[in-house]
């Protein structure tokens, strides 16, 4: 009897306050709603960095010249005989492939459109170090690294910048700081926007790189090496 005589007088109270009432359920509406939005905002976040992560390969180790912790003036560069010392079986017996690169920005465009996009040159290894998937088309092969080729494999959303479409570019021609390079794949989207976006950038052969696009004082120094 008690708890309906409670259950009464609680009544009485939230009609004869209907405004407060009112004010009083709005906020915990409001509060909960709120809560509940942090939480999906969070959890698509982390799915998102989770994502491109593994895009980008859950084990897969950045090596570079110089110290992370501590300021190095003029540190030795790395250079391609570092990366056959990594790939040396004996001398580093788990790892299982090296990817040596070269990056820089540079103004690529396709008739009229143009825009300053990444540019790394890059192995035939890096297609399995890096996780990379070609859409269509083919990867960097041994043949066009050794020959210097000027051929360039592009992102989805590179291929939409400049092309207009991402299906049936290759064979088309982007030219990279003036110089003419023949399309001949188109990555997979990993997904991700921004700056450094997957998506958005052009691989060309390693050695095309370091001949045409990027003066080193040091031969055959590159920018980082992938394992």
């Amino acid at each position: 009897m008690k708890i309906f005589q409670i259950i009464l007088e609680a009544l009485d109270s939230l009609i004869a306050n209907k405004m407060r009432s009112g004010l009083t359920m709005l906020g915990i509406v409001i509060g909960v709603a709120a809560v509940i939005a942090m939480m999906a905002i969070g959890a698509g976040v982390q799915n998102s960095i989770t994502g491109q992560i593994e895009g980008i390969g859950t084990n897969l180790i950045f090596v570079s010249s110089g110290n992370q912790q501590q300021d190095v003036r003029n540190p030795k560069p790395l250079t391609l005989a570092d990366a056959d010392a990594l790939a040396d079986p004996l001398a580093a017996p788990s790892i299982l492939a090296v990817a040596p690169s070269v990056g820089t920005n540079q103004e690529v465009s396709a008739g009229r459109e143009s825009s300053r996009i990444s540019v790394t040159g890059v192995t035939p290894a890096y297609a399995n170090v890096a996780n990379e998937t070609i859409a269509e088309g083919e990867f960097i092969s041994q043949e066009w690294l050794q020959g210097r080729s000027a051929v360039a494999v592009i992102g989805p959303d590179t291929a939409e910048r400049l092309f207009g479409y991402s299906v049936g570019t290759i064979g088309e021609t982007i030219r990279i700081a003036g110089t003419p390079y023949r399309v001949v794949g188109v990555l997979e989207a990993k997904g991700g926007s921004g700056f450094g976006s997957q998506d958005d950038r052009v691989l060309i052969p390693l050695t095309t790189a370091q001949s045409r696009l990027i003066q080193r004082n040091v031969r055959d120094s590159v920018d980082s090496i992938q394992v």
